[in-house]
């Protein structure tokens, strides 16, 4: 189905950015995910975190936890728990594909982005493996190394 007049396909909802400083991510699965009442309304209002959350496999399901959907402003009664568990949709073989991963290298399921796609919400969940204090700061210092290459080029043209 083709997006309709000149709407993008995906728009951003919310990023993890921490994720990424605390993970390698070692394998990236798009998802859908079960929300009921109301919270549909408070995505596309944005008020949603999922700075501290994660993703377990109970009875061959996945639950995510932690995702904070704030109450939408004009609901009713009938509005949810905002940092009730969540399932997400994915295919069964996928489910045990990531927790055959997670049982036996230790990986750890961590939701990197929750977007529109096509008028759905989709969550972007990564398998990561936890970095270490020595690898945080190698990516620092990679990063100043490039930020300090970047400016000097934009300053004089060129870097000696």
């Amino acid at each position: 189905m083709a997006p309709r007049g000149d709407k993008p396909a995906t728009k951003t909802i919310a990023t993890n950015r921490e994720a990424r400083h605390l993970y390698f991510v070692i394998e990236t699965l798009e998802t859908g995910i079960e929300l009921k009442g109301t919270e549909v309304k408070s995505l596309r209002a944005g008020t949603v975190t999922v700075k501290d959350s994660w993703i377990e496999i109970e009875d061959g399901e996945l639950i995510a936890h932690g995702i904070h959907i704030s109450p939408y402003d004009h609901g009713n009664i009938f509005n949810q728990d905002p940092s009730r568990p969540r399932r997400l949709l994915a295919h069964k073989n996928e489910i045990r594909h990531l927790h055959q991963e997670c049982k036996l290298e230790g990986y750890t399921l961590i939701p990197l982005s929750l977007y529109f796609k096509q008028g759905r919400v989709k969550v972007q969940l990564g398998l990561c493996k936890g970095k270490k204090l020595y690898d945080k700061r190698e990516d620092a210092a990679r990063r100043d190394a490039k930020r300090s290459i970047d400016r000097a080029v934009k300053s004089n043209g060129r870097y000696y």
